[in-house]
């Protein structure tokens, strides 16, 4: 990025993603589809970009959050399946037949209400089935005491005029984790799964041609859960799985230092007066804050890369802007490119010193931080 006046930038790096692809396709077992996650913009790298280059490197299905982000994919040319994993009034049945989507159905009263609206307009929505297997999200109730009464709502949502339930699927919640009891959970979840699945086989007669569970976790700790298509989400944009699949990072969040100052020893820095200087410091002021997506609770605790180097943050992360030590950063210099995270510094990082997940924080990348697309600068 040569221009300065795009003070604070995104590089969002396409051959990344299309490694990582790639890396994640080479351990799905043989016929097990692909189904990339672009929900809430890509998870910030660009919906439309994304989805286009997972269309042309064969993924067989994307996933989104609502019908506005799959209205969004097909004015842009997308035509491979999309999956809305939210819920979709009924009222918007004709949007979803015109589009040629396919809907999430959660319980049977919603099946009922999309299979009414379907019949109604002559057309068949092609539907997948959310099971509640253990994350108690959406998804028809079947664990324990509800599990027959659970199976029967599936078939009786199967039989449906008007509706044509293509898939079934489940979302693990822990499936991230390595411990012993999470592994149990996520364990019991499968098992669940796969229990209600072959209920409404052998009382239903109803068999799904796509049956999906494995998110980005699943993906790397659980193999076995692959079974016909596999969702990943984080693990697409090279994070996860402690990089057991050689990911790449595919963002770099980038600003640049605006202006240098030598502050003298006890001089309070920014909002609330959360740091003193301890020394002579050179500060220099970064061009972003958390209006552009870095979290207020990282102030402290985290550093940015600077010619090369560590450079720790200084005092309360403000609206736009914050603050760095240069003083043992001889190189740097006004203009001087700031890594706040990216191949060069860990999101990891400072997603720990924000309490949060790496997720968040590329999702809070704000719309006013362009994105500028690359391939294979990393």
């Amino acid at each position: 990025m040569t221009d300065l006046t795009k003070r604070t930038w995104a590089e969002i790096d396409l051959s990344a993603i299309g490694h990582n692809y790639h890396a994640i396709r080479a351990q799905l077992p043989e016929g097990c589809r692909f189904l990339g996650v672009v929900k809430a913009d890509a998870y910030g790298h660009g919906a439309l970009r994304v989805s286009s280059l997972l269309q042309s490197l064969g993924a067989e299905y994307l996933a989104v959050s609502c019908l506005d982000e799959a209205i969004e994919l097909r004015h842009g040319g997308i035509e491979i399946p999309i999956l809305i994993l939210g819920h979709t009034p009924a009222e918007y049945t004709k949007v979803l037949l015109d589009y040629s989507l396919t809907q999430t159905s959660s319980a049977l009263a919603k099946a009922l209400e999309y299979s009414e609206a379907a019949s109604r307009l002559g057309g068949r929505l092609k539907m997948h089935i959310k099971l509640d297997t253990g994350m108690a999200r959406l998804g028809y109730l079947c664990d324990g005491a509800l599990f027959e009464e659970g199976v029967q709502n599936v078939i009786t949502s199967c039989g449906l005029p008007g509706l044509d339930f293509e898939g079934i699927y489940t979302h693990f919640s822990v499936s991230d984790e390595t411990d012993e009891g999470s592994r149990a959970f996520t364990k019991k979840q499968f098992r669940l799964f796969q229990a209600v699945i072959g209920e409404v086989a052998s009382q239903g007669g109803f068999h799904f041609s796509i049956r999906h569970c494995a998110n980005s976790g699943a993906v790397v700790n659980y193999p076995e859960t692959a079974l016909d298509m596999v969702r990943p989400g984080l693990l697409l944009y090279g994070y996860g799985g402690e990089n057991r699949f050689d990911l790449r990072p595919a963002m770099r969040l980038v600003s640049t230092i605006s202006t240098i100052k030598h502050q003298e020893p006890g001089t309070d820095v920014s909002y609330g007066r959360h740091f003193r200087t301890s020394r002579r410091t050179r500060m220099g002021v970064v061009a972003a804050g958390y209006a552009d997506g870095i979290p207020r609770l990282s102030s402290n605790k985290c550093s940015y890369r600077v010619a090369g180097a560590d450079a720790p943050q200084l005092g309360t992360v403000c609206m736009d802007m914050c603050m760095v030590d240069l003083t043992d950063i001889y190189d740097a210099e006004v203009g001087s490119e700031v890594e706040i995270f990216g191949p060069n510094n860990d999101i990891c990082r400072i997603a720990d010193a924000a309490q949060t997940i790496p997720y968040e924080l590329l999702c809070s990348v704000s719309k006013r931080v362009p994105r500028v697309y690359v391939r294979g600068s990393y």
